[in-house]
């Protein structure tokens, strides 16, 4: 029962840091995509 017991909570934890993971990856993304277009844009208002 022990085994059963530490077993799910290891995938619990394993489970909870994946999805942190993916939210982090998901924030540096749009925080990318957002630095880009600030880019893009002040080089659209050099170039004018």
């Amino acid at each position: 029962m022990a085994d059963n017991y530490l077993e799910k909570k290891m995938e619990e934890l394993q489970a909870r840091k994946a999805k942190e993971q993916r939210a982090r990856q998901i924030a540096w993304k749009k925080r990318m995509d957002a630095y880009r277009k600030k880019l893009e844009d002040s080089k659209k208002a050099v170039s004018d």
